[in-house]
């Protein structure tokens, strides 16, 4: 089963927005420009993936 945190829908300003998403025992970030972090096992490291993606 999936589970995100945050809203997949896409934003009008241009600014990103990013989600974390459960994919059995791995975890990725999301980010609504179309970007996807690598699959951690650690929330935290995908996370951290989404932060530095947003200030890019």
């Amino acid at each position: 089963m999936t589970q995100q945190d945050g809203s997949d829908l896409p934003r009008s300003d241009g600014a990103h927005s990013t989600t974390t998403v459960e994919q059995g025992r791995f975890c990725l970030a999301r980010c609504t420009c179309g970007w996807r972090g690598p699959a951690r096992r650690a929330r935290s490291l995908a996370r951290t993936d989404a932060e530095r993606h947003t200030h890019v």
